[in-house]
């Protein structure tokens, strides 16, 4: 009878964490179709600011292009705003389990997980697209006439930048996860070569079929990873000394 009951008690619980997690889901989807929204009011601010610095023409294909790119263009600003909102929202999920300096430390994470996605996009955008986008003119080497649909660019934008805005939070995802005692740095030391692995094929996927500029995409990410297990050190370090110190007290004590 006790197990039966500590089994319902369990699943309620379960039902409970369930609900406040879709809960906080929720309110980031309305978060992001709000700034969805806009985006889209600001659609064609945005739009001249991106296609001023385009070296060449863009041109439409049809009417259903230019309306793809301001969704593009909505879902970028929806991004930007969101991701920290949601990263509040997951805070605010697992802080009733953390202890009052776990909440402090953790809280600072938010600003950071900001940070990281802004100079993520801006990496993608000024450098990573610059440097691909200048390989692709330079082979045709004047030899065609060089046409670029609007839709075309903003996806190759969107494809570029993205990507990297997630990259680039991968140390503080790695501090976040050490602090928890998920992850170590031993951890991610051992699976380094199959990490390096993923991260070159992902670097072939974000760039195109030029084995140097795709080591040049791919080493970004691989100082990303190396930084990443510097900051899990770093938190495994204070962690442990943590440890130690409890340890002792309890020692004491007795």
């Amino acid at each position: 009878m006790a197990n039966d009951q500590q089994i319902s008690q369990n699943e309620m619980d379960w039902t409970e964490h369930l609900g406040e997690l879709r809960k906080r889901f929720f309110w980031s989807f309305i978060v992001f179709a709000l700034s969805f929204g806009v985006g889209f009011y600001f659609r064609e601010e945005i739009y001249l600011y991106i296609a001023n610095d385009v070296p060449f023409q863009l041109t439409v294909l049809s009417p259903f292009d230019i309306i793809w790119v301001y969704v593009i263009i909505g879902t970028m600003v929806g991004l930007i705003i969101t991701v920290p909102f949601l990263a509040f929202q997951l805070w605010l999920f697992i802080k009733p389990g953390l202890t009052k300096h776990e909440k402090r430390v953790s809280l600072l994470y938010i600003p950071a997980i900001f940070i990281l996605f802004i100079l993520g996009l801006a990496f993608g955008y000024f450098i990573i697209k610059d440097l691909v986008l200048n390989f692709l003119l330079n082979l045709s080497d004047g030899l065609v006439n060089e046409m670029f649909t609007v839709n075309n660019y903003f996806k190759f934008i969107l494809q570029i930048t993205v990507p990297f805005a997630f990259f680039f939070e991968v140390p503080l995802i790695a501090m976040f996860l050490t602090s928890l005692g998920i992850l170590t740095p031993a951890f991610m030391k051992k699976t380094r070569k199959f990490a390096y692995l993923i991260l070159v094929v992902i670097g072939t996927m974000l760039s195109p079929p030029d084995f140097i500029l795709q080591l040049v995409v791919a080493a970004p990410l691989i100082f990303l990873y190396e930084l990443a297990i510097i900051t899990s050190g770093i938190v495994y370090r204070k962690r442990m000394k943590k440890l130690e110190e409890l340890n002792q007290q309890s020692d004491e004590e007795l």
